[in-house]
């Protein structure tokens, strides 16, 4: 709801937002659970041009070559907004706008430039289509001038019940599954899965059971898999946790509560 208020609803009608919209949106929180998703789904719902960016990208060992690289990115953004949407997406931003104990130079004057950028997009007085959305496991590692260039931040958690179970739906679609499968008792039994995790589990139960072909002494070229039981998935689970530490739910829900701005 809060990616649609910044994003979508100001794109379909902008007479209607005289002191314009956030620019800057932040998600956060566990990694595997939607963020860049998210934020390509907003690319295509606004039908806007898709840039994304990482460290690699723009960092680089020459002297002022990666704050022109920031400055270049932006302009590019900025000529290609006169005719749709423009959406930079930045993965793993704590690599880019993270504070360090130790810093060299070019790292600091990379971050200055991305804030200088950002002011340039995000005056009111301006109404540019150009959308920052930044995504990070580590919103703590920011620096607290950058977070505040986003207007708008946004936690991701794990899904919950009956997120999983549309997403257990979602990756079993296309496989052939037997009567015994009970979708509901596997959300259930998945508890602080992310999304990852879960498609992680469904394609684990693939392998086991398409295994089976190659290791029978038969023609694997036209042999069949059988279907997938319920013991196969409960198998599957049996030798995995989920990737997110219950710790660190609660370290993302403290930052939530401190810099929360939906």
């Amino acid at each position: 709801k809060a990616v649609k208020e910044a994003v979508v609803y100001p794109s379909l009608r902008p007479d209607l937002f005289p002191l314009g919209w956030p620019r800057g949106i932040l998600l956060f929180g566990p990694p595997g659970c939607g963020k860049t998703l998210l934020a390509a789904a907003v690319a295509n719902e606004i039908k806007a041009k898709f840039i994304p960016v990482d460290a690699a990208s723009i960092m680089s060992k020459w002297l002022g070559e990666a704050e022109q690289n920031v400055a270049r990115l932006f302009n590019v953004a900025r000529r290609e907004a006169k005719s749709s949407p423009v959406i930079i997406f930045i993965d793993e931003l704590d690599s880019l706008m993270g504070v360090r104990r130790f810093e060299v130079g070019g790292e600091t004057r990379v971050r200055n430039q991305f804030l200088k950028e950002m002011d340039g997009i995000i005056d009111k007085k301006n109404p540019i289509r150009v959308y920052v959305i930044g995504a990070t496991n580590k919103p703590w590692d920011l620096d607290q001038a950058f977070i505040r260039r986003f207007q708008k931040r946004i936690y991701v958690p794990p899904p919950n019940y009956n997120q999983r179970l549309e997403t257990f739906r979602l990756y079993t679609k296309f496989l052939k599954l037997a009567s015994d499968v009970d979708l509901a008792e596997l959300a259930r039994l998945t508890e602080g899965f992310s999304g990852s995790d879960i498609m992680d589990v469904c394609q684990s139960v693939q392998l086991k059971v398409n295994s089976e072909i190659f290791e029978k002494n038969v023609d694997y070229s036209k042999a069949e898999p059988r279907a997938i039981m319920m013991r196969d998935f409960l198998e599957v689970l049996g030798k995995r946790k989920p990737s997110i530490p219950k710790e660190s739910i609660a370290q993302y829900e403290v930052w939530f509560n401190e810099f929360k701005a939906l």
